[in-house]
């Protein structure tokens, strides 16, 4: 029996090739859409989940409260760690993580390599497996490296490299370190990520110095005992904190400055879990892969309105096509055919379709899992998904979709007479509202996704093509630390030899921050910046009110400085020309403004500009080099920069960016959500046109006798198709009015986290209602002509 249903219902699905392909791919995709999503949310939540001692691992963070405003600091310094684990009881142990970048040669050749600096106990607390060492002692010798499987064949060319030696350079002298373990590779979902690890050193002075408090530059995370409790153990750490660290606070508002509002701050603990999707402290100094929560939130939104919608769809299809199978049914009935029998044969035929659908959906996910990884910054892979309670879930909805669409058509077709059936004299699903009222949901989601899209597909080209403030084509930047003053004019006068090379400037801008008073004793915070005269008119950046820095002028390299306009504004000056600015901590050092440059995004367009501040001052090196070449002169302008950097530098690696592709960089994210969101709104839009079709299917076989007659009496095609076109595009407009207002303040919301952004207009919102119409109107155009163009005497032979 169950063997002959089946035969009949396969049958059923190649008779009807194209309503069955549409079934299938709506309900697949569907499902293809949310497990591709369930395996970025699950990634996401299960980040550093790894570790064996996770629930008992902090990191040990900061709050406090500057002008009113609540600080979160997730970095610290030398002393927390080893001065909390001594005095406070609960803390087992502790780990320092500091991330950096050391020299290394190879076969003659210099290369930059990223290290993490940490404490002997870091493979203890987390657990990254070796492949070879001892986690214990590997890290005790301060002259021994721990290397990933990567770098050992990026090195070596093999993994067998176990007390093999490493050359970094300390100082101005390669040293060689012992190769003490080899570690696998960091796993992709890992706040720490790492091909070299070095033992952490501190000196004797600096562990003493109770200054150091205040010096955030690390990351400290301690293991709890299990059975402690964290609030008690951070009352602790604030009591023992406001003890050691009172005599180090006063010394530091004496020098710096703060007021009576001034305060120590308190010390708390952050489990380790929590780290990767905390958006208060960004992931430095050792930490990587930072995730932001409202991804997943957005995504998992998206994943669940089109799995629904693709459910009801296949129910709603289903439903569509069993009207046309009416007859059968009442042929069935009249044979004997119960209702039970009915159903067996509606769920067969149901849970066929789905499970072709689920099995699509699996194949979808593996094409597209590579293009989703790429998108998303991913490394996730199809096993993700074997997890025990995501199959309970899939097969939880496999049996509810199945049910649903084989269980509802079987009811109500069978409640007929057999009689009424076989005349096509009855009403099947009344007034449809299930019906219309997806439309109208379908078509709300699909018309918000759209106007999402365009807002930040707009925003996205406005942050790529905006006007920075300055003009960064062909220029080539050179990062070297600590260039000195007269090394950095040696080089300079080097590039300058070659006639492609058109200007050379020196400069640090954007790394350092610091804090001054201005003439009335008020303190301002800004960006300190270290230039020469080169790099305005390099970078062709206005002087909108008195001069450049000139070699005319001796006192520009000790005694003067320049100011941007949003520094004049903060201080309030009317003529900031003479100005002067008080580095009160630095023995009163007084230097007087001479210029002011028009506002310009030194950092990314999504941040403010901020104060800004120039200096020439000798005694603070330069870490940038931005080369202006000739326009089509980059391979061989390139190629002097290379032998001149060498020829100054012998001892340093040699990379280089151009400034535009970095200024592009920055805004890969949006990027990257653009095209995930289109692809969301595409999908939504195709399931939704889904829906619309077999809506019109059953509007359509309702009608037929009523088209029919109309026909009869001389209503044209045209008619007819605006008969059936008019009540989905009614529909079509409700969706609309509740979408527009809805997503116009979604995007307002959005738009509201750049500090420079687009203004939404109206003809935005009128693209989006003729797009969607459109698509609509083509929708339910096809049925429409089949109906319009058959035979009246088809529909009305019966009667």
């Amino acid at each position: 029996m169950i063997r002959n249903y089946l035969k009949i219902a396969w049958r059923n699905l190649r008779r009807n090739k194209v309503y069955s392909l549409i079934n299938i791919l709506g309900l697949s995709l569907g499902l293809s859409c949310a497990m591709l999503i369930l395996l970025y949310v699950k990634d996401e939540v299960s980040f550093d989940m790894f570790h064996e001692n996770v629930n008992n691992i902090y990191r040990v963070t900061q709050e406090k409260t500057i002008n009113g405003k609540l600080h979160k600091n997730g970095n610290s310094g030398y002393l927390q760690g080893p001065r909390f684990k001594q005095n406070v009881a609960g803390i087992e142990s502790f780990v320092r993580i500091q991330g950096g970048a050391e020299d290394i040669k190879k076969d003659g050749a210099i290369y930059s390599q990223k290290v993490l600096r940490v404490d002997s106990t870091f493979f203890s607390i987390f657990s990254f497996p070796l492949l070879e060492g001892n986690p214990k002692t590997c890290l005790k010798n301060p002259n021994s490296i721990i290397v990933s499987e990567d770098f050992a064949e990026k090195q070596f060319g093999r993994l067998n490299v176990y007390g093999e030696t490493v050359m970094i350079r300390q100082d101005s002298i390669f040293t060689p370190f012992k190769v003490t373990a080899i570690a696998k590779n960091s796993p992709q979902n890992s706040s720490i990520q790492f091909d070299v690890l070095l033992p952490f050193k501190v000196s004797v002075e600096d562990a003493n110095n109770d200054l150091n408090w205040y010096s955030y530059f690390l990351n400290t995370f301690v293991v709890l005992n299990p059975y402690s409790d964290k609030t008690d153990i951070e009352e602790q750490m604030q009591a023992f904190y406001e003890k050691d660290a009172s005599g180090a606070f006063k010394s530091m508002i004496e020098r710096y400055g703060g007021g009576q509002d001034a305060t120590m701050g308190s010390y708390l603990l952050q489990p380790y879990s929590t780290l990767h999707l905390d958006t208060e402290r960004p992931a430095q100094n050792g930490l990587s892969n930072a995730g932001n929560p409202m991804y997943s939130y957005i995504l998992s939104g998206i994943a669940l309105f089109v799995l629904i919608i693709a459910c009801i769809n296949f129910i709603n299809l289903t439903i569509a096509r069993s009207i046309k199978r009416a007859k059968e049914i009442g042929i069935r009935k009249v044979v004997g055919g119960d209702r039970k029998q009915l159903i067996i044969q509606f769920l067969g035929e149901s849970f066929l379709l789905c499970f072709m659908a689920f099995a699509m959906a699996i194949i979808v996910v593996l094409l597209v899992l590579p293009v989703f990884n790429e998108l998303s910054n991913k490394a996730l892979s199809f096993s993700y998904l074997l997890d025990f309670r995501l199959i309970l879930a899939y097969l939880g909805l496999f049996l509810f979709t199945a049910l649903s669409a084989g269980f509802y058509p079987a009811l109500v077709l069978s409640k007929y007479n057999p009689v009424e059936i076989l005349y096509s004299r009855f009403n099947i699903g009344g007034k449809n509202y299930l019906q219309r009222f997806l439309v109208v949901l379908q078509f709300s989601l699909a018309s918000f996704l759209i106007i999402a899209t365009f807002t930040i597909y707009r925003q996205f080209n406005y942050l790529t093509n905006a006007d920075l403030g300055y003009d960064d084509s062909n220029i080539i930047s050179i990062s070297k630390g600590y260039i000195s003053k007269d090394k950095a004019k040696l080089f300079k006068n080097e590039l300058l030899t070659d006639v492609n090379i058109v200007s050379v400037a020196p400069n640090n801008v954007g790394h350092l921050w610091t804090m001054a008073k201005l003439a009335n004793e008020e303190e301002i915070n800004f960006s300190y910046a270290v230039i020469d005269e080169s790099y305005f008119p390099e970078l062709k950046i206005p002087i909108v009110k008195g001069r450049n820095f000139s070699p005319d002028h001796p006192m520009d390299a000790s005694k003067n400085i320049m100011v941007n306009q949003a520094f004049v504004e903060k201080a309030n000056w009317e003529n900031p020309i003479g100005q002067t600015v008080n580095f009160f901590y630095n023995q009163n050092e007084i230097y007087q403004v001479i210029g002011v440059i028009k506002d310009y995004h030194f950092l990314s367009l999504n941040q403010k500009i901020e104060p800004q501040l120039f200096t020439m001052i000798s005694n603070i090196s330069f870490d940038n080099f931005d080369i202006k070449i000739k326009p089509n002169s980059a391979t061989q302008s390139l190629k002097h920069i290379e032998e001149s950097f060498k020829k100054i530098f012998p001892l340093s690696p040699y990379s280089y960016v151009f400034k535009d592709d970095v200024n592009k960089e920055a805004y890969q994210a949006e990027a990257k959500w653009r095209k995930i969101l289109l692809f969301g709104a595409l999908l939504t839009i195709f399931i939704s046109c889904i829906g619309l079709f077999g809506l019109t299917v059953l509007s359509s076989e309702k009608r037929t006798k009523e088209i029919g007659i109309r026909k009869v009496l001389g209503a044209s095609v045209s008619d007819v198709m605006n008969i059936l076109s008019l009540d989905f595009l009614k529909l079509v407009a409700i969706a609309l009015a509740i979408a527009i207002p809805i997503a116009w303040m979604a995007s307002n919301t959005w738009l509201e986290n750049y500090p420079y952004r687009i203004d939404i207009g109206w003809k935005m919102f009128v693209i989006t209602a003729t797009l969607v119409v459109i698509i609509a109107l083509i929708t339910v155009a096809f049925q429409a002509i089949k109906t319009a163009l058959a035979n009246p005497i088809n529909s009305l032979r019966n009667e």
